[in-house]
């Protein structure tokens, strides 16, 4: 080879890697991978929804009914949906997801394939309907309506054979022909367990990947409801995926894409992935309360609104939407400290995003480098950008930084903590800072797949919340010595006996392993004699974390055994805190 053949080879060589280098930044000319469809465009702008929690859990205390409750349990007498629809209107929801059917079989609307609904309740003599109630108070308040229909029911007899998967479409073809448009249905992805079953009172497994041959359900659900998106966290693809948590957020770095098909983990739950071949944007759920149903014990704890706040930066904030859920009371309504927490939380969003300075200010454009220049020193500590997502989602990374005094300062997102920088823009992305008062802020695209398409800008100055006043009524219990008698149990003991009824179980909060599931409670006046109080289940604890209370007839006691019988994940059980009354 000739040495002007090694001078070219070199030459060419220096030429790939300054287009390699450049690439990065600028990504591929040719596409920015899967686009949305137009129901997936109308769900994005929705932003914030509710979700509307009410069943026989209502009555008896639990989050998952077992199957077996009495349906004359369900007589409300100051049912009102009108109430649900304008409270939230009021908190800023675009639309209501109402539960139809929970996991204990319950239909909330007098289904012809079940005797196991609100017909055989002394609810309006079992003429009741609350689906249609509920769909004509939103559209009278112009709301969008959905349902959501769990695929297990731990009520009939035939879950788990194909007969139940007959019955399942029987219903939701029910929902989606009877009630007007359906803009959602959500299915659960709790699937197989114990329940009563028409009696058999046994456990149940099902293979979730097949067993409802959801491609059929898919096709019916187009053919019905041609606008309607599905929710489900299966391997079968939706429109729209879970985030892999129900605590009010989705990753920094949220992609609107998946692979189309195979599992599907946590990470890419949280997180999408960059690559994916189809657009499944991430839906956030949590609930205004610790629960997801009503409960007593939790009036004094619905969110701060400092909480909600976080939650919605969050979630609308880093390409999602918020799924907000409101529970109905056993009157039939949502409690006036839920409604008044909602209301409070619209009102903090509209007072923090009234005033888009950069609206004020001069912005210049030269690449991927925005300039907003205020003119004098300026006070703000959100920043907003919107990319055009119909044209797909391009921006991988981004960075901001303010002039203080001529000097240029990085800003960085209080809310994140990680060494990544900023990431993905995609519907809406928020970034939250301490106040700074700058003459100029800098937003500077640092990557991305295609040509960035930026169609919105904001700044603003949100106000400070004032700390929230502690909740009342509740407090730790003192005087008590807990120790661990084996991996999993514990021992908790007084220093003189006590007339306790209620135990309440914290799990941990920084990890998944040793999150009690299934448990036994036992109560002693000597170490010799013991009475088991109560066992059972800690129903979705590891999906949503929060405290847990056991209820048992007045005992008195000197120690407690407090014994896992069954762990999430690990071989050690592991709590956050505990109480006793």
């Amino acid at each position: 080879m000739s040495l002007h053949s090694n001078k070219f080879i070199a030459l060419a060589l220096v030429c790939l890697m300054a287009i390699s280098a450049n690439a990065q930044k600028t990504g591929s000319k040719s596409t920015a991978g899967p686009l949305p469809n137009a129901n997936q465009l109308r769900w994005q702008d929705m932003e914030m929804y509710a979700f509307i929690h009410y069943s026989l859990n209502t009555y008896t205390d639990q989050e998952w009914g077992f199957g077996n409750e009495d349906p004359k349990l369900f007589n409300p007498s100051q049912l009102d949906c009108r109430q649900w629809a304008r409270v939230c209107k009021q908190a800023g929801m675009r639309g209501i997801i109402f539960t139809a059917k929970h996991h204990c079989g319950f239909c909330m609307w007098p289904s012809k394939y079940t005797e196991y609904s609100v017909k055989n309740s002394p609810w309006k003599d079992g003429k009741g309907d609350v689906v249609r109630e509920l769909a004509d108070a939103c559209r009278e308040e112009g709301l969008e309506f959905a349902v959501y229909l769990s695929p297990w029911d731990r009520n009939h007899p035939e879950y788990g054979r194909h007969a139940y998967v007959e019955y399942f479409r029987n219903q939701l073809r029910e929902l989606l022909t009877n009630y007007g448009d359906i803009f959602e249905v959500w299915f659960d992805g709790a699937n197989g367990g114990d329940g009563w079953y028409g009696g058999a009172n046994e456990t149940r497994k099902i293979d979730r990947t097949t067993y409802y041959e959801w491609p059929e359900t898919y096709k019916m659900i187009r053919q019905l409801q041609p606008k309607c998106l599905i929710w489900n966290d299966g391997s079968d693809r939706g429109d729209l995926r879970w985030v892999g948590t129900e605590a009010g957020n989705v990753g920094e770095t949220n992609w609107s894409l998946l692979y189309r098909d195979g599992d599907v983990p946590y990470q890419m739950l949280h997180y999408g992935v960059e690559d994916g071949n189809v657009w499944c944007p991430g839906e956030t759920n949590t609930s205004i309360r610790p629960g997801w149903f009503y409960h007593d014990a939790e009036n004094e704890h619905v969110k701060s609104l400092s909480k909600l706040m976080d939650t919605y930066y969050k979630s609308v904030g880093r390409n999602s939407t918020l799924l907000l859920n409101f529970p109905i009371a056993p009157n039939g309504r949502i409690h006036p400290n839920d409604s008044l927490r909602g209301i409070a939380f619209k009102q903090m969003i509209d007072e923090v995003f009234k005033d888009n300075l950069a609206d004020k200010a001069k912005t210049t454009h030269n690449g991927d480098v925005y300039t907003i220049d205020f003119k004098r020193p300026t006070a703000f500590n959100r920043f907003l950008a919107e990319e055009d997502i119909a044209k797909g989602q391009r921006v991988r990374k981004f960075s901001l930084e303010a002039l203080v005094d001529g000097k240029w300062q990085p800003l960085k997102d209080e809310l994140v903590d990680n060494g990544d920088g900023l990431t993905t823009i995609g519907h809406r992305r928020i970034i939250c800072f301490p106040t700074v008062k700058a003459t100029k802020l800098r937003f500077t695209i640092n990557s991305y797949k295609l040509e960035p398409i930026i169609k919105k800008i904001g700044v603003y100055l949100a106000p400070e919340l004032t700390a929230d006043i502690p909740n009342s009524g509740e407090k730790k219990s003192s005087g008590l010595h807990i120790f661990f008698g084996s991996p999993q149990q514990m021992f908790i003991d007084w220093d003189a006996e006590q007339t306790i009824s209620t135990f309440r179980y914290l799990p941990p909060q920084d990890t998944k392993d040793g999150i009690v599931t299934h448990y036994t409670l036992w109560g002693s006046t000597d170490w010799n004699n013991w009475q088991k109080l109560a066992t059972g289940e800690f129903s979705n604890i590891v999906n949503n974390p929060i405290w847990q209370t056991i209820k048992f007839p007045e005992a008195k006691v000197r120690v407690l055994r407090f014994e896992a019988d069954r762990l999430s994940s690990g071989t050690r059980m592991g709590y956050g805190d505990i109480e006793i009354k």
